[in-house]
């Protein structure tokens, strides 16, 4: 599961009431390569988490001081620690205490008693998860070279032992989360940022921004909680799914703006306000002036630009 170097370059933060259990933890995780930090109890652990920034967190829920789920919320609303995959190996097994981990975020959920081989299964798919985001989000801004595929397999090496995907013959996560080259180009590549786990969230945003949708219709849309939604969401891009709906209906506003002579009024209820005061009090949020004075300074600055390019057109 991922070569020993790998897990060298990676430290867990196990926090576990238990001291037997956490001493389990530590010498399993320990003799797999794994750097391990512990912590006995949640405030514990959310300061260990502040100080030393590990690259997994592995947690209890049932903990002293803090149980699992304030550990998460404190650490999610915390920038530095926000996106720290957590993973809660736990006691509780009712169907609504995993409900309730994966709406705050949690990234996995093991029931004990588990498997070593489960564990390290959890761990090396929330790594490799972390890993792939971090590549994507870096080939926005610089060209990378592809990550490295293993010989045999079309799948990374961080996870050369996880199943594979059959139809698509690479690992489950790479699946899930690297594009593929064929996929047509959509308009709201250029108004979004590129995030795999978000496509769906924003192909629903971009078909529907003209209408007035709420967080609820999107998260019924994707299949998630609207606990769950705002949370992934905000922790991907650091905004809400009601930020991204108004940042889509401006773009829109201001292409119509420049390239029509429909009223604002008109503008308005075509991208999905009907209000137009409502409209006006956002926009004006967004552009700190009106959308007639936009548009007007807009045209004065296109007509400035023409006259400055043929005045140099008439030098030459």
């Amino acid at each position: 599961m991922g070569s020993r170097q790998d897990w060298n370059e990676k430290k867990i933060l196990v926090i576990e009431p238990k001291a037997e259990i956490r001493n389990i933890l530590l010498k399993s995780l320990g003799a797999k390569g794994f750097y391990i930090i512990a912590a006995e109890n949640g405030l514990i652990g959310v300061q260990r988490a502040q100080q030393e920034l590990p690259d997994l967190i592995v947690s209890e829920i049932s903990i002293s001081k803090l149980d699992g789920y304030s550990v998460l919320t404190t650490l999610r609303q915390n920038f530095v620690t926000a996106i720290i995959p957590l993973i809660f190996v736990t006691s509780k097994v009712n169907r609504g205490d995993i409900r309730k981990a994966m709406e705050l975020g949690a990234d996995d959920y093991l029931t004990k008693p588990c498997t070593g081989d489960e564990l390290l299964r959890a761990i090396a798919a929330c790594l490799h998860k972390r890993n792939i985001l971090q590549y994507w989000y870096a080939k926005q801004s610089q060209a990378l070279p592809e990550p490295p595929l293993s010989e045999h397999h079309q799948q990374c090496q961080v996870c050369a032992e996880l199943p594979l995907d059959k139809s698509h013959q690479q690992c489950q996560t790479c699946a899930e989360l690297i594009p593929t080259d064929t996929r047509e180009p959509t308009k709201h590549e250029f108004i979004f940022p590129s995030n795999p786990l978000l496509s769906e969230v924003f192909n629903f945003i971009e078909a529907n921004y003209h209408r007035q949708i709420t967080l609820c219709d999107v998260a019924v849309a994707v299949g998630y909680s609207s606990t769950y939604l705002t949370n992934l969401v905000r922790r991907q891009t650091g905004q809400t799914v009601q930020n991204w709906i108004i940042e889509r209906r401006m773009a829109a506003i201001r292409t119509l703006l420049l390239e029509t002579d429909e009223t604002v009024e008109e503008i308005a209820t075509k991208v999905g306000y009907h209000s137009v005061a409502h409209f006006f009090r956002q926009f004006r949020q967004h552009h700190h002036t009106s959308p007639q004075a936009w548009r007007r300074e807009q045209l004065i600055r296109g007509e400035a630009t023409a006259k400055e390019l043929l005045l140099i057109s008439k030098d030459r």
